[in-house]
């Protein structure tokens, strides 16, 4: 079955200017690069589908699969948020509760690295490191060196002064 990748592109397109979005905005929302946007608006015909598709449905309010609904000559199904859509979700994954943008950016690529800050009281952050899919060893050891340097300096403001500490 041929995939019709210029069809694609139309769509992407189309939708966008719906939402009164430029190339700049969706590139923004969907945190992809503006000629990513205009790459897949081109309709250029690829052999798989670029993981960035993915954080476009998202950004367009699609939802997931919509792409290759759309490739094969279907139309994109609107995403939206019901009770049905939450309790569709498997009770025991972890994700009941997230955002859906969250699931689907936890899905995509190798997992890095993980950890947990604690904040005030008993509040406390968590920060779960994505690689890129398809990434070579060499891209995930760049990855993991700019988690290091980037864990490092959440790290230095959590033993920075407080607040307290500077009172006269």
């Amino acid at each position: 079955m041929s995939r019709d990748w210029v069809r694609l592109g139309h769509a992407i397109e189309a939708a966008r200017d719906a939402k009164g979005m430029t190339q700049v905005a969706l590139a923004s929302a969907a945190d992809i690069s503006e000629s990513t946007v205009q790459n897949l608006e081109s309709g250029v015909e690829r052999k798989r589908q670029p993981p960035s598709l993915k954080k476009v449905e998202v950004a367009l309010g699609w939802a997931p699969g919509s792409a290759e609904s759309i490739l094969s000559g279907g139309e994109p199904v609107p995403l939206v948020e019901t009770p049905q859509v939450e309790a569709a979700r498997p009770a025991d994954d972890g994700t009941a509760g997230l955002p859906l943008r969250i699931v689907q950016e936890l899905s995509d690529g190798p997992l890095l690295d993980t950890t947990v800050l604690p904040l005030s009281g008993d509040s406390r952050m968590v920060i779960v490191v994505k690689g890129t899919p398809d990434a070579s060893p060499e891209q995930i050891r760049r990855d993991l060196l700019a988690w290091a340097k980037a864990q490092a300096v959440l790290q230095d403001l959590d033993s920075g002064p407080k607040s307290s500490d500077t009172a006269n």
